[in-house]
């Protein structure tokens, strides 16, 4: 018995052990994909602080955001030479004040327009009669109205009462006299006075807020180090440089777009005769803060009242021209000459993070939506942690370029794929997209295939789609083609940079170039690739499948007249099929120059293989396979190869020599 529980023990002491190992071992999942569930309780909490204490966080997140806008004034006054104090100061009084005489000229404003509206109120009755009798030839209109007129009245219908027995007269009950008695002055002042209180101390506690985080935003920001990143300074430092960079250029460029547009906008509706044009012009700065839809609520109001303002419909007509002219003067010529650096947000995450601000904080959370959510998507980039903020909010790709065409390819989506293409070749060359982008890609393929993540319909799948990529950048390729020929055989194409020199090939007429996949589906797709890359330098070319290397189908490949011929493989465990196919290509064409191109290389010096496999040439890379194909050097001789014979047998064939030799004589003796 005791036996028996020391070997359970020691059974469950090397599986202990055994589990350790598996979750310490490099590369585990353990290791590579850490529990995510105390982040998101963590968010969870922090979520439910920030709504249940908001009259507490709202006031200081304004106050944070003011401190980041005002702060680059504040600094450009320092060096002016101001004190720390008269420039915290007197920037922030300046600010506030602004704030003040805003506010107050958009209430005057309201108060106007809320006087005259009832004078309205003839247009709207008229231009709504007009539509009315527009409508009359159809009688959609009556219709619609004789339907809503029946539905009111059958609700408004009482319900019939039905009696069981006579019941008693209701009890009269004495009626409830309210007595009015003249309000006191202090009454009346009370009650203009409290619902001021609350507007009235939040503004003056983030006055106060701001002031002093502006005197010791050094300190504050030392004592954020050491809380949250003391032991890695720079990557905290880095955080906070970033956060304050991109909320305060983003809070002062917004105010200034919006201030060249709500001007220009004042100024149109005054001089189309709109009342209130101060206020429309002072609305659209506000809304403009908002996400999307502050545009359009800014738009809707100053609309309505040319609606309703002008007996006719020119105003109306007029004053949405005037919107529509600013909209794309504005988005199109001012935003993009403004903002030096982007908020760094996706669209669908602005107009995420603008309903999820709101629902949070009401329509200050609409307004502050935007720069709070940078300061989350600067979060995720600095704090291993909260990467997925960066993840599910940034407007930055998460894949590489070659991985983002891999997934398509692996999805079966090759006009994705084309479009992505086509968008990475307004600014690169197709030799250079394939060396960068699409070769690696298939590399990744491959790897999975080696390694047996691939099935082989999924591999097929990969091919065809990335087929289909080549041949729909065979226009692409032609118009290259063409651009080549409109040149001077030396002029350059590029710009004279070390990255067009890279891909500086040359001239390919009179040459004849044969491309070979080597040994599989994927190698075929690259041998189309080498094919196109070289037909667009001016040379004949023609590519051929793998299967086309087999004894019984290689001599019906075109070989006669051909310079060069390429062997592509993106399998570098290839190398002794590549040996064996070289040997076979040397001797059907021995005048042309057998190169193999291997998309990765091992440790093995480019010369070494080259006597190795005994080909012309060797390379890893698009642009140089081009090159040696397209140069003019000779192919150079196939080495005759001593059959290699064992000892043993050497030995029994020198006996057996002898004995030949021996049996004459043997003979002779007879």
């Amino acid at each position: 018995m005791l036996r028996f529980s020391r070997r359970a023990g020691q059974d469950q002491d090397q599986a202990a052990g055994r589990s350790m190992q598996i979750a310490l071992a490099p590369g585990s999942a353990a290791i590579a994909q850490p529990s995510r569930l105390p982040t998101l309780a963590a968010t969870a909490a922090t979520v439910a602080v920030l709504y249940f204490a908001s009259e507490v966080f709202l006031p200081l997140a304004i106050a944070l955001l003011l401190t980041f806008a005002l702060a680059p004034v504040v600094s450009r006054l320092r060096r002016a030479g101001l004190p720390r104090s008269v420039a915290v100061i007197g920037t922030v009084a300046t600010a506030f004040l602004f704030l003040s005489a805003f506010s107050a000229i958009l209430a005057v404003q309201v108060s106007e327009v809320a006087q005259n509206l009832p004078t309205y109120q003839y247009n709207i009755i008229e231009k709504i009669r007009g539509l009315k009798e527009a409508g009359s030839e159809s009688q959609i209109l009556e219709r619609l109205g004789r339907v809503v007129e029946r539905i009111s009245t059958e609700i408004s219908r009482p319900k019939p009462e039905t009696r069981v027995s006579p019941e008693p007269p209701p009890e009269q009950k004495p009626l409830l006299v309210e007595i009015f008695s003249p309000e006191r002055p202090i009454e009346t002042l009370r009650n203009i006075i409290d619902p001021l209180l609350g507007p009235l101390a939040t503004a003056g506690l983030v006055i106060v807020v701001v002031i002093f985080m502006l005197f010791e935003r050094e300190e504050l920001r030392d004592r954020f180090i050491r809380l949250v990143g003391y032991g890695d300074l720079h990557r905290t430092t880095e955080a906070l440089q970033d956060a304050g960079a991109r909320v305060g250029q983003y809070l002062l460029m917004q105010m200034v777009v919006n201030i060249t547009y709500g001007i220009p906008l004042a100024i149109g509706l005054w001089l189309l005769g709109i009342p209130n044009a101060v206020l429309w012009g002072m609305l659209a700065i506000v809304l403009r803060f908002v996400p999307y839809i502050g545009p359009v609520i800014a738009a809707v109001l100053p609309l309505f009242l040319a609606f309703a303002a002008a007996p006719g419909w020119s105003l109306l007509v007029w004053t949405a021209a005037l919107f529509i002219v600013l909209e794309l003067l504005s988005n199109n010529v001012v935003e993009p000459w403004l903002y030096g650096s982007r908020t760094g947000l996706s669209p669908l995450a602005i107009i995420v993070s603008a309903i999820f601000w709101a629902w949070l904080w009401g329509p200050v959370g609409l307004v502050l939506s935007t720069p709070l959510t940078v300061c989350l998507v600067v979060l995720g980039r600095h704090v291993p942690q909260f990467e997925f903020l960066e993840i599910l909010l940034g407007n930055e790709p998460v894949l590489d370029p070659k991985e983002r065409l891999y997934q398509r390819l692996l999805a079966g989506d090759p006009d994705e794929a084309t479009d992505n293409a086509e968008e990475m070749l307004e600014e690169k060359y197709l030799v250079e997209f394939y060396d960068t982008v699409a070769i690696p890609a298939l590399l990744l393929a491959e790897h999975d295939r080696a390694r047996g993540a691939l099935i082989d319909l999924q591999a097929e799948q990969i091919a065809q789609s990335a087929r289909t990529l080549v041949a729909n950048l065979e226009e692409i390729a032609s118009e290259e083609e063409e651009e080549d020929e409109e040149e001077d055989a030396g002029e350059e194409t590029g710009d004279g940079d070390d990255q067009t020199d890279d891909y500086d090939l040359p001239l390919g007429d009179g040459k004849s170039v044969l491309c070979i996949g080597g040994r599989g589906d994927l190698d075929d797709v690259t041998a189309a690739m080498l094919a196109q890359v070289i037909r667009i330098q001016g040379a004949d070319v023609a590519s051929a499948s793998h299967k086309d290397l087999k004894p019984g189908t290689i001599r019906t490949l075109p070989f006669p007249g051909r310079n060069a011929i390429l062997v592509s493989f993106l399998d570098q465990d290839s190398l002794r099929h590549a040996k064996f196919i070289v040997r076979r290509l040397k001797r059907i064409a021995p005048l042309a120059r057998i190169g193999i191109v291997l998309w990765r290389e091992d440790g093995a010096s480019r010369a070494d293989l080259v006597e190795e496999l005994q080909a012309d040439f060797v390379v890893p890379a698009i642009a140089e396979a081009v090159r040696e194909a397209l140069s003019d050097a000779v192919a150079r001789p196939l080495k005759a190869v001593r059959a290699k014979i064992a000892p043993r047998h050497q030995a029994r064939r020198r006996r057996g020599s002898a004995a030949a030799k021996a049996a004459p004589a043997d003979q002779d003796a007879v």
